[in-house]
């Protein structure tokens, strides 16, 4: 049986540390999304497909069509779509903040979801893990219209664990507190980087899930700290 990979967001700093660990995994295919790439592979299973603006429905349907549909086969996606916003009381949040991060944490998630569901109905089964947040079930201040876009993203993980078991489709989710990238870096410089999760251990992480798929539908994982 075949395994094939997608990953959306696979040249941001999360993206592309988790492509680095799973494109020398056991796959046989693999389609990486995003809206640029900074470095080209030769490998001709590995294929790197542009994509924009994934909370419009028909970008994420022409992306899909460009995936071969095989009904002996698993598909694996793993999506780090998503934005933040913060620095603002619930008071001081317009719609239009709050509009804008449910639509690039909610509804572009929610377009992947129902086309890769589709994809897997038509194969053996696979499995979709999506990028929460820890404020998603922490509520931190200022981050209101962050974190209430991420915990709707979690509701969809576990409303999509329930009716992903009549297509044997598993649902999970990460939900990380801060991982250690540039753009984190230099906007917590003074922080001990050496407790903040690295982009490759989550592509780990990652790979576990999807080998225990079967097994593991409906959680979201908590990543807050690693240990020194």
């Amino acid at each position: 049986m075949k395994k094939i990979l997608l990953i959306f967001g696979a040249n941001g700093e999360l993206g592309s540390g988790v492509a680095n660990v799973l494109i020398k995994k056991d796959f046989d295919e693999i389609y990486l999304f995003d809206f640029k790439f900074d470095q080209q592979h030769d490998d001709k299973k590995i294929h790197q497909i542009i994509v924009s603006d994934l909370a419009n429905e028909k970008n994420v349907k022409q992306a899909f069509e460009q995936i071969k549909t095989e009904n002996d086969s698993e598909y694996f996606l793993f999506s780090t779509i998503g934005g933040f916003f913060g620095g603002k009381k619930i008071w001081e949040t317009s719609y239009d903040d709050l509009m804008n991060m449910f639509s690039m944490n909610l509804l572009t998630n929610f377009n992947l979801a129902k086309y890769f569901s589709d994809l897997v109905r038509k194969s053996t089964g696979g499995a979709i893990i999506f990028t929460s947040a820890y404020t998603a079930n922490h509520p931190e201040e200022n981050k209101f219209a962050y974190g209430m876009s991420k915990a709707s993203l979690s509701y969809l993980v576990r409303s999509l664990a329930i009716e992903g078991e009549s297509i044997n489709l598993s649902s999970m989710a990460i939900a990380p507190f801060i991982l250690d990238t540039k753009s984190n870096r230099k906007w917590m410089s003074e922080a001990n980087f050496d407790k903040w999760i690295k982009p490759e251990e989550v592509g780990k992480i990652i790979y576990d899930l999807f080998n225990n798929y079967k097994i593991n539908s409906g959680n979201i994982i908590e990543l807050k700290i690693r240990l020194v």
